[in-house]
């Protein structure tokens, strides 16, 4: 790994860097960007399930990296903050870049695995402090993987990957058209899938479930009804006179209750 120094903003290699704020809505060619030491090491560790096309330092923080850069088979491109601000379209305070590739995204019955099975269903959230806050749970609680209906955000938005400190890298997901199609796949695939919700029994007092997919939706108007009435309630007992959580929070309760099983056993 030799670094390549760039002063020059207009520089063609720092090309799919430009505009972030504007363009990392739209996609990049199949590339997405990673901010932030934690993130570029998580993307760098092995864990990843994405390659590195290149990565664009501030060179005072190339000393700390360069371990975990040794090796990498992708430029490093060095170049001021001042630089980088003006190639990104704001400050980039961190001074740590890098270019993603997303390749193929893998087939949701094909995450499922064939014994015990933990899985989160995500329906409509267009929240990306949300979505990353779900992944990094996710992570912690042992889920196989996290499936969205097509009304919620890319899990390799910029702001979604650092709020999940990286963990949108490395739990596998993938998407499927519409909150029905989940629950169809709870069919093939033999799982029990939970709609939390303040109606439904508590989540304290079900049996083991050995293969289960739970469901999230948007917060305020949550899961639609008609996806429920195909799914288990589950309910959150909560003190008098609360009846909700942030969805992340929410899930997060719900899946230590769910996982808890496979944190013993680790």
């Amino acid at each position: 790994m030799t670094p390549i120094p760039i002063d020059d903003p207009g520089d063609p290699r720092l090309d799919a860097y430009t505009r972030m704020r504007e363009r990392d809505l739209v996609g990049r060619e199949g590339r997405f960007i990673a901010e932030g030491e934690v993130v570029l090491r998580v993307l760098l560790s092995g864990r990843a399930r994405f390659r590195v096309e290149s990565v664009l330092l501030s060179p005072e923080r190339l000393p700390g990296l360069a371990p975990a850069l040794a090796g990498l088979d992708a430029p490093v491109y060095l170049a001021s903050r001042a630089v980088m601000g003006a190639v990104a379209g704001f400050p980039i305070h961190r001074g740590v870049l890098a270019l993603g590739l997303r390749g193929a995204e893998p087939s949701p019955d094909a995450l499922v695995p064939p014994g015990p099975a933990l899985l989160v269903g995500l329906v409509g959230l267009a929240n990306h402090d949300n979505v990353g806050g779900i992944f990094r749970n996710a992570a912690a609680f042992g889920a196989d993987a996290v499936l969205l209906d097509a009304e919620t955000c890319d899990p390799l938005y910029r702001k979604a990957i650092r709020v999940s400190a990286g963990t949108s890298l490395t739990v596998p997901f993938a998407r499927l058209p519409t909150g029905d199609a989940l629950l169809d796949l709870c069919t093939r695939q033999a799982l029990t899938p939970l709609a939390l919700s303040p109606r439904g029994e508590a989540i304290t007092t079900l049996p083991p479930l050995p293969r289960a997919l739970l469901l999230l939706g948007t917060e305020g108007p949550g899961l639609p009804e008609a996806l429920m009435a195909r799914a288990r309630r589950v309910a959150i007992p909560m003190a008098p006179g609360v009846d909700s959580l942030n969805v992340a929070v929410a899930g997060a309760v719900a899946l230590h209750r769910l996982g808890g099983g496979r944190l013993a056993e680790a």
